[in-house]
């Protein structure tokens, strides 16, 4: 479960920025600090951009969590998992993305605009910050994956 006042970063493409916005505010008015790395318009953008932001901004422990908003949410959680310690998930449903809380301990959160409307967006994140990662044997598998993530050379200019 992501306490109250948590710092969570949020990114978008310009498929996704509306809902962005709508849970930009929805999570302001529930009292988490929220990092706005855009986009802010309709104008087209390309996702990276805005997935490099936010995943950085995670993987640096910037910010506690992450939420990303593109037309389905794979091209932003392809681009977010290309960084070290981050595991991005698209969701969209509520299901999926309490799955994603409790055995993958997903620190960013994915969403498709062109998939789900705003209300579901924000249920979406909601269940995903209520859902509290179980540990055990779901650690047991993060332990593993980690341990791959490590024992991949690091490019030069990577995080």
């Amino acid at each position: 479960m992501i306490e109250k006042g948590a710092r969570i970063a949020l990114g978008a493409d310009h498929a996704g920025f509306q809902i962005k916005d709508r849970i930009k505010e929805t999570l302001q008015k529930q009292g988490y600090e929220v990092i706005d790395f855009g986009t802010h318009s309709e104008e087209s953008v390309d996702y990276p951009d805005y997935a490099r932001q936010v995943a950085q901004s995670v993987s640096q422990a910037e910010s506690d969590r992450g939420i990303l908003v593109c037309g389905t949410g794979l091209g932003m959680a392809v681009t977010a998992n290309k960084f070290r310690s981050i595991r991005a998930a698209t969701c969209n449903d509520t299901y999926t993305a309490h799955m994603a809380a409790e055995h993958t301990d997903a620190n960013i959160l994915c969403v498709g605009a062109r998939v789900v409307d705003a209300d579901h967006a924000v249920a979406i994140v909601a269940e995903w910050l209520k859902g509290k990662f179980g540990g055990g044997r779901h650690q047991r598998r993060i332990d593993k994956i980690t341990e791959i993530e490590r024992s991949l050379p690091v490019p030069a200019g990577k995080p």
